[in-house]
């Protein structure tokens, strides 16, 4: 975990200070938190970092954009919200979900399913 560096997309301050945190002691870096969906698209074209978290109701509108940009570059990432499946586009609900309100250990476990789907894709590479 230690260097691995996490996008977080988080309008919530107190939720954003959380996820932090725990990325923190996880030895994640974290990239953020961006809380607009202009500048998480933006920050998502850009690049720099190996997986990423999404709230997915930001100031600006749903993070879907910023989802499909992802996907287009191959970044694992986690949907976090409070809504059910039928909230989601269908090409998201397979996605990896974080439900709100979520644990820390919750949090952790989501994370570490990312980073071995990084550095499995690495390995293949």
């Amino acid at each position: 975990m230690t260097g691995c560096r996490v996008l977080v997309v988080e309008d919530e301050t107190l939720i954003a200070i959380l996820v932090e945190e725990i990325l923190a002691e996880m030895g994640c870096q974290i990239v953020g938190p961006i809380a607009k969906l202009e500048t998480a698209l933006q920050t998502a074209r850009d690049g720099g970092f190996d997986i990423a978290i999404l709230d997915v109701t930001i100031r600006g509108g749903k993070v879907y954009p910023v989802a499909e940009e992802l996907i287009a570059r191959g970044v694992p990432f986690i949907l976090a919200s409070g809504y059910g499946d039928w909230a989601l586009p269908p090409a998201l609900r397979e996605k990896r979900r974080l439900t709100k309100p979520f644990t820390p250990t919750e949090l952790e476990e989501q994370v570490r399913l990312l980073v071995s789907e990084v550095g499995r894709s690495q390995a293949g590479s």
